[in-house]
């Protein structure tokens, strides 16, 4: 041995002793952190609607629409103001029929009037001589012819309520050669065109009632009962524009072969609404929201289903829960947690309750 170091045998039995006890003993002191909580991500119970809306494509159709024809037959159109797009009101005159021949028939009938009141007045005139000479008891004129002119009063006053009303027919007739709007709104289609000759049944105008357009949408018959009268829609033209309707009416029957039901979609009356084309149609919720969680958060044992509860202090507990229905990523909670409270969103069985844990809301990723 070296000179240098002391043999082992001169320590002093203590130091010998501390010094193999320090060699064998592992270190007390721990890494940093090795205590801190576990970090978990969260989600909290919420308030919602497990029903997000209905998709449905529909036709834009008119809400009401009125076809505008002529009763009369065999006379020319002499003019057409409107075209096709025109926004009119009630009674402005759409077309106008030729009336040249119609003007000479109603100059006919009011003369044949003015000579029906002039043999009516004559005949009511002698009618009265006659009854004057009656009641006197004067002898100047027989009972028969007495009664002659009274009888002659009576036919020239029924002639001339017929004259009359022969007059009145061309009147209205000749109303009627001014083809009028019978409602105000937007013509839709114009078939008519000056020189054509008029046919009762013939339309000549397709007018839009109001201006107001609808969605006719399409329903499947499993979604019926999401769609109810009053309910909110977001309608997205083709061109891309959204507009926001209401349902109308829902239909009472379904199609027998296709199974599917409809939906009337009020619009608001815009330039860019134009019947015939197709829209998509999103359905608000009518649903009231419900008590709602991811269903992530739920775990199912031997015992039921529960969720891991944060509570005060960031400790964890185990709650039991009662479920209900489920929709798009979450489902209804009957029982458990209120809105509000947090819970665990996967990794549940890493920890343990009572645990104290570091939640990290896991809302915005868990978001489909």
């Amino acid at each position: 041995m070296s000179g240098n170091r002391p043999p082992l045998r001169r320590l002093a039995p203590a130091a010998l002793l501390a010094l193999l006890l320090a060699a064998c003993s592992p270190s007390t002191e721990e890494p940093e952190g090795a205590n801190a909580p576990r970090a978990v991500k969260v989600v909290s119970v919420e308030m919602r609607p497990l029903n997000q809306g209905l998709i449905a494509t529909g036709r834009l159709v008119p809400r009401e629409e009125v076809a505008v024809s002529t009763q009369l037959a065999g006379y020319q159109v002499a003019s057409v103001p409107v075209d096709q797009g025109a926004t009119v009101q009630k009674g402005e005159v759409l077309a106008q029929l030729d009336t040249t021949l119609l003007d000479v028939d109603i100059a006919q009938r009011r003369a044949a009037v003015q000579q029906a009141k002039v043999a009516a007045e004559k005949a009511r005139q002698e009618a009265e001589r006659a009854s004057r000479l009656k009641i006197a008891g004067s002898a100047a004129m027989s009972e028969e012819a007495i009664n002659t002119r009274l009888l002659a009063a009576k036919t020239a006053q029924a002639a001339l309520a017929q004259a009359q009303a022969a007059l009145d027919g061309l009147t209205i007739r000749r109303d009627l050669m001014t083809i009028r709007a019978p409602v105000a709104g937007r013509v839709l289609s114009r078939t008519v065109r000056p020189g054509d000759i008029s046919a009762p049944g013939t339309i000549m105008f397709r007018i839009a009632s109001g201006g107001e357009v609808e969605v006719d949408a399409e329903i499947p018959e499993r979604s019926m009962g999401l769609v109810v009268g009053g309910q909110k829609a977001e309608v997205t033209l083709q061109s891309g524009a959204t507009v926001e309707g209401t349902v109308r009416l829902v239909s009472a029957e379904l199609d027998r072969d296709t199974r599917l039901g409809r939906a009337r979609v009020l619009l608001p009356v815009r330039d860019d609404l134009r019947p015939g084309g197709f829209a998509n149609v999103v359905f608000a919720s009518p649903e009231a929201p419900v008590r709602s969680v991811r269903e992530g958060a739920v775990r199912y044992t031997a015992d039921g289903a529960t969720v891991m509860a944060v509570g005060d202090g960031d400790k964890v507990q185990t709650v039991g829960v009662k479920i209900g229905r489920r929709a798009e990523g979450y489902v209804e909670l009957l029982d458990g947690p209120q809105p509000g409270t947090r819970v665990l969103v996967g990794a549940q069985g890493f920890v343990l309750d009572g645990d104290q844990v570091t939640p990290v809301d896991a809302t915005a990723e868990a978001t489909p």
